[in-house]
Parts: structure tokens; sequence; C-alpha cells
């Protein structure tokens, strides 16, 4: 991969979003999304809070930063097209991040300005949060393709991938359900916080708890099936993609997601506490970024013009 002050840059825009979403969670976690009212942009009907209370300059921060992290992406795009050629793929990923930090500003405000924030627990508030998530996996998909493009990484080409394709489309829409079913869960366990381990298991399964409660065991199904599955993606791209890069990455793949179990398992026995909130969720981020830098690995067109050897016996995998 070659290094230049675009890439450099690119890479530093992928790692402020990062920052910026898990301020959203501890924004979410401490029940500060109402610290500015049902206002937007403005802040209580002002531009600068003053004499504010926690809650709002946890809020007005968040927006501060997402404000940023805009004006950065904005920075990306122009030096994308100034710095590369028409068709370079910099490009569509640029192109693309703008978008979806657009849907990201947008979905934030609606939030705000119907009320889905604090002790909401309307269904319209769990919908807009799983939509959030996934607009957010998106941008951060935009932005990790056009670091690695910057990069020097290779063009993505589908066409004569085989049954490859299938598996990945398959691994991103498990990491995507999961992540949605961890977004419900975390927003159940901040309205309906339990005193202990056995309490919180004890209401997932009360037939008149609220549904978020009856949400919540769902989940850790889900992670395990999803890790599963990840695992053996890893494996199968790892023992058949005989390139030093690509195994390194389905590698980095398979550790981060078992560090994101346990961190979900920890998390669990110390009943959700923000911080181990910040850790889960900034894990899940990191194994998303893995599977599209290791799709984009896998994809890449180099790849496609490299004859790897592929045992007789197993020449049905020739094209994962």
């Amino acid at each position: 991969m070659t290094r230049t002050r675009f890439s450099i840059y690119a890479w530093v825009v992928l790692a402020f979003n990062l920052l910026v979403i898990l301020w959203g969670v501890y924004v979410r976690a401490t029940g500060s999304g109402a610290g500015c009212g049902s206002h937007w942009p403005l802040c209580n009907g002002v531009l600068v809070p003053r004499q504010a209370q926690v809650e709002t300059m946890v809020e007005f921060i968040h927006r501060l930063t997402s404000g940023l992290s805009f004006l950065l992406v904005l920075i990306l795009v122009v030096w994308a097209f100034r710095s590369h050629p028409k068709g370079h793929p910099v490009r569509l990923g640029a192109t693309l991040s703008m978008f979806f930090i657009i849907t990201e500003a947008l979905v934030g405000a609606g939030l705000v300005l119907l009320g889905w924030t604090a002790d909401d627990q309307s269904t319209g508030r769990v919908i807009s949060i799983s939509v959030h998530l996934v607009n957010t996996f998106l941008l951060l998909a935009a932005l990790t393709l056009t670091a690695w493009w910057g990069s020097g990484g290779e063009r993505i080409v589908l066409r004569g991938q085989g049954i490859s394709v299938w598996l990945f489309a398959l691994g991103f829409l498990g990491v995507l359900l999961l992540g949605v079913s961890g977004a419900i869960t975390a927003l159940g366990d901040t309205l309906f916080p339990a005193g202990s381990l056995r309490e919180g298991i004890a209401q997932d399964f009360v037939p008149t708890a609220h549904f978020l409660v009856r949400l919540r065991a769902w989940h850790p199904l889900i992670a395990m099936l999803n890790g599963l599955y990840l695992l053996f993606l890893g494996g199968l791209i790892y023992q058949f993609r005989a390139t030093p890069r690509i195994q390194h990455l389905a590698l980095t793949l398979g550790a981060l997601f078992m560090a994101q179990l346990v961190a979900g398992m920890i998390n669990l026995v110390l009943l959700a506490p923000v911080w181990m909130q910040l850790v889960h969720l900034l894990l899940a981020d990191l194994v998303w970024i893995a599977l599209v830098l290791l799709a984009a690995a896998n994809f890449g067109e180099s790849e496609l013009r490299q004859n790897l050897p592929v045992p007789a016996t197993r020449r049905s995998m020739k094209t994962v």
C-alpha cells in the first residue's frame, strides 16, 4: 500500500468518524440525547448554550464534532476530485462518503425533532436507530474504501467471482443484522436497566415485558451465529487466497470478532456500563471495517490476474 498525503488524510477522517460515533453512543447511554431540547441545528434555541447542564454540553459537543466531521468529508471529496483522474474509484468512495454523512445528519436531526431521544420508548425510535446504525456502517464502508483506494488499493471487480460474492454478501448482511440487534439491545439496557444479571435474564422472558426488553434475548444468539459464519468465511479466504495481505486481513477479522464476543459477554455480566458499551461498539465498527477491507482485497483486479493453485479436490472453490 502506498502512502500519500491524501491517503493519510483519508485514514484520519475515518478514525475521526469512529470517535464521533463513539461519542454518539455516549450521548445515548447517558440519556443526553435531549440535552438540546427539540431544537436542531440550534441547541435549546441558541447557537451556543451558556451555563448549560451536563446533558446539554454532552449533546452540544456531539453536534460540534458531527459538524466538523462533515467539513472533513467535504474536504475529502474536493481533494479526491482534484488529485485523482476521472474514473478513479477514489472519487466514487469520496462521493458515497459525502452522501452517507448527509443522510447521517438527516437521521440524527429527525431523532431530535421527533423527540425520539432520552427516555422515549416508541417503535419509531427503534426503527430510527436501526436505520441510523445501517447508515453509519455504510458511511464507514465508504470512508474505508476511499482510504483503501487512495492508498493504492485495486478497483473492485465482482463479475466472474462466482460464489464468493454471495458468501461476502451474506457476511455483510449478517454483520448489519448483528449491529441492528446490538443497537436495540443497548437501547433496552439504557431504558430498562437491571439490578443484576439474573434479574436481567428473567426480564427478557416475561411475556408482559416491553418489547425492547424481550428483544434483548436475540442479540447473543445472532452474535454466535454471525461469529461462526465470519470465522468460516475468514478461514475459507485464508486457505484459498494465498496472498499475505489477504491472509493477514482474514486473521484480523477473526481476531476482532473474537474480541467483540468477549467484550459482549463482559458487557452482559457487568450490566452494560457506559465504558463497556463504548468498547463493544468500537470492536463492532472495527469488525465491519476489517470485513470491508477483506472484501476489497479479495475482489481486487490483481486477484483476477493471479492463477492461484487450487487442489483438484477443491476445484469448486476456485473463485473464492
